[in-house]
């Protein structure tokens, strides 16, 4: 009998199939749950993959990316961000993008590097699991959300997925620079409607839910992410 996380599994395996066309290539790696759950799903389907974490030197992404792939077994690459090329690069990433949004900012900076890491491999594609925050209630935006229903819940999560897929674009236009293409299977549209398909009370109990993201958490478990990753909190 199927149980959901057996079908939200083969979702996520089909999105990974439809979306990633070569079988090398770096995963977006921070240890959560989110990205430990990918890394995970890519190597059960035999995919040739490097986990790729940056960060500042001894960072919480950077030592507890370490310690999680060590429990995967999988191999991982890291590339430290010294402040002394920093300022440069995110001013220069900040007028590439032309934009306020703290958050695009960010991600913008973070895939740079993620993206100059993957070029030192000799990688041209890096996947990320961007989406799964979105679809499954992963922000704490989403336990005020819920205090006005279900319907709330239903707009934040549309908002959330636009902005992400505009992001991701201008993501790809700072990774450009290395030639390497940032990929995102669980923001293909076959898979945004899927999940939108799951109950809202499978992702999100309340508005006391610190934990959320329920139904990944509890598939990530069944198919061997570590536990101090399935239940890491955002």
């Amino acid at each position: 009998m199927k149980t959901k996380t057996t079908e939200l599994l083969h979702e996520m395996q089909n999105a990974v199939k439809n979306t990633i066309l070569t079988k090398k290539f770096g995963i977006a790696f921070s240890g959560g749950v989110d990205s430990s759950l990918l890394a995970k799903i890519c190597s059960d389907l035999e995919y040739d993959i490097t986990l790729l974490t940056v960060g500042f030197s001894n960072s919480h992404d950077v030592v507890f990316s370490k310690k999680i792939s060590k429990l995967l077994n999988l191999p991982h690459k890291t590339l430290e961000i010294t402040l002394d090329t920093f300022d440069d690069i995110s001013n220069k990433i900040r007028q590439k993008i032309n934009t306020d949004n703290l958050s695009w900012n960010e991600n913008c900076i973070a895939f740079y590097y993620v993206s100059k890491l993957a070029k030192s491999l000799d990688l041209d594609t890096v996947v990320t699991a961007n989406g799964i925050d979105e679809l499954f209630c992963g922000y704490n935006g989403y336990r005020d959300a819920i205090k006005e229903g279900y319907k709330a819940v239903t707009e934040l999560m549309d908002k959330k997925i636009e902005n992400e897929l505009k992001m991701m674009k201008a993501v790809n236009t700072v990774t450009d620079e290395f030639n390497v293409q940032i990929l995102q299977p669980f923001l293909n549209q076959d898979f945004i409607s899927y999940a939108k398909k799951i109950t809202v009370s499978e992702k999100i109990k309340d508005q006391d839910d610190l934990i959320r993201k329920h139904i990944i958490r509890k598939l990530a478990l069944e198919i061997g992410v570590p536990e101090e990753s399935a239940n890491k909190r955002k």
